[in-house]
């Protein structure tokens, strides 16, 4: 069974990547207040729409960009490339969404290669290497810094900046890479989740009360599960236990491997007013 997500970066020379409990998307989760925000601009592109209207499924193109350093080292094959493909469709048929390479290019920059988020070595990345529009999937691999495994763009977020528009990971978290734990192509699942609209399962903590990761059949969650935890319920007073299964929490690779239905139609909602057309 194929599964989902990310995390560690680090210095240019190092091969294998042991990852320990922390941060490990630079994806931020919202407060409540940018959670309303965002959720009432959604509401409004959607209003008036009729369900036939909504997008719920279709095939997505995706240009890899593979930034190495001046060794050469973060390479990745043609067939590693197709087996994050195979990971990435196993994750959201369900939903309806498939994924096919559009494109590759391979950059050697050491600048680039040790990125983090927000930094001027992501925005000369991005900025040079985009191609197509909303609806397109740009995923750039490097050796990430800041101890992450990831990160990526929300569908609001294209509007006001394009040539950010994305996702970034770890290109040892690859099928078969040396990131330990995290090697089974789950990170770009995760992030490419983020992507297409989802938040981390445990935003919002217990108080999720109009807030929350914004899907109902995702039980509340205290805070990130790591590891493989098997059952959990951080929220007793809230109904069920964590999804510690699913695509969108901290958990290892091998232990993830769900979307719920919820999920997938808040995907829908967000293609629909974010990506769709533009």
């Amino acid at each position: 069974m194929f599964k989902a997500f990310v995390s560690a970066g680090v210095i240019v020379a190092v091969a294998a990547h042991n990852v320990t409990d922390g941060r490990r998307c630079g994806v931020h989760d919202l407060t409540e207040e940018e959670f309303h925000v965002a959720e009432a601009d959604a509401q409004s592109r959607l209003k008036g729409l009729q369900a036939h209207e909504m997008v719920s499924g279709g095939t997505i193109n995706v240009y890899f960009h593979v930034i190495t350093n001046s060794r050469g080292e973060g390479d990745l094959s043609d067939s590693e490339i197709n087996e994050q493909i195979d990971v990435l469709n196993a994750a959201y048929k369900t939903g309806g969404w498939s994924f096919v390479k559009k494109g590759k290019d391979v950059t050697a920059n050491n600048d680039w290669y040790t990125m983090e988020p927000g930094t001027t070595a992501e925005k000369q990345a991005k900025t040079s290497l985009r191609k197509g529009g909303a609806a397109d999937l740009n995923l750039y691999t490097a050796n990430i810094g800041g101890g992450l495994l990831g990160w990526a763009t929300f569908p609001k977020d294209y509007s006001s900046a394009a040539s950010m528009d994305g996702v970034v990971i770890l290109y040892s978290s690859f099928p078969g890479g040396s990131s330990n734990h995290y090697d089974e192509g789950d990170t770009a699942t995760h992030e490419v989740g983020h992507w297409m609209g989802l938040y981390h399962t445990f935003q919002g903590g217990c108080r999720q009360i109009g807030g929350g990761d914004g899907v109902a059949d995702t039980p509340a969650e205290k805070e990130a599960n790591y590891g493989c935890p098997g059952t959990v319920d951080s929220c007793p007073d809230d109904a069920g236990n964590d999804p510690t299964t699913n695509f969108m929490d901290y958990v290892y690779d091998s232990c993830m491997y769900e979307f719920t239905s919820g999920q997938f139609s808040r995907i829908s909602e967000q293609w629909t007013a974010y990506r769709s057309g533009k």
